[in-house]
């Protein structure tokens, strides 16, 4: 599974499950775009630890909301490395509550990032993905998405609008020799879910058949394969990655 003189861009990946993505896909041997919404820290940490292990990579700034900062992004990548063959929508928020308290601004930020954004990085990136006759698109949604969570309507809903997203291009684009897949992690243990109450996460935690949480790792392994050759009879399919939790 080798990515040699592929590029891929991977939105929102500063930290956590888009950083292990970056890495395993540089790993793989494949020029990496990574993203963050803003300049920071941790986008500088993770583009200095990528390129002493050896990888091609250029850091960018790019609110994945707006058109304009999406097809800067996708420039820098062909003007940096020459094409875009692996796009990775992995950027997302939570504004987490209940939906009698959730205000408009709650759900309409976590829809635009988390739907919209990948949304208009699929639309630019394919432009040039169908003029190559190649490329994979890979989403990273949520088990969420799938079987719902109370305070999270508007994670839920832009979780489950990424699947039928995954699943319409993946019908548009098949002729043009272009994949798109999806994936659903479970409890994944990142930044994002360490704030939580422990007993939020016991309780999660008996129901992993596995009886173990997710790591960012177990997430960019199974995008290593869908962005690979050996995965490309595989599109428009959602692959949970949970330990068992949603069957």
């Amino acid at each position: 599974m080798q990515l040699k003189g592929k590029t891929a861009i991977i939105t929102g990946s500063s930290r956590g499950i888009g950083r292990a993505i970056a890495l395993k896909l540089g790993q793989m041997g494949a020029n990496v775009v990574i993203n963050g919404s803003s300049p920071s820290e941790a986008l500088k940490k993770t583009e200095e630890e990528l390129k002493a292990a050896g990888v091609n990579v250029v850091a960018t700034v790019a609110d994945v909301r707006k058109i304009e900062d999406v097809e800067a992004m996708i420039n820098t990548a062909v003007n940096t490395f020459g094409s875009v063959d692996i796009l990775v929508n992995n950027a997302g928020i939570t504004r987490d509550k209940l939906m009698m308290r959730m205000t408009e601004s709650d759900w309409d930020e976590v829809l635009d990032v988390n739907l919209k954004g990948a949304f208009l990085c699929t639309k630019a990136a394919s432009k040039i993905m169908m003029k190559q006759k190649s490329g994979k698109i890979i989403n990273i949604t949520s088990v969420v998405g799938v079987i719902g969570n109370p305070s999270q309507t508007n994670y839920a809903a832009s979780k489950a609008g990424l699947i039928g997203l995954t699943k319409s291009i993946a019908k548009e684009l098949a002729s043009r020799g272009i994949n798109c897949n999806a994936i659903a992690p479970g409890f994944i243990e990142t930044e994002m879910t360490d704030v939580l109450p422990e007993n939020v996460k016991e309780n999660y935690l008996n129901n992993i058949p596995q009886k173990r949480f997710g790591t960012p790792e177990d997430v960019a392994n199974v995008v290593g394969f869908l962005a690979s050759e050996e995965a490309n009879y595989i599109t428009g399919q959602v692959i949970h990655i949970d330990g068992g939790l949603v069957m």
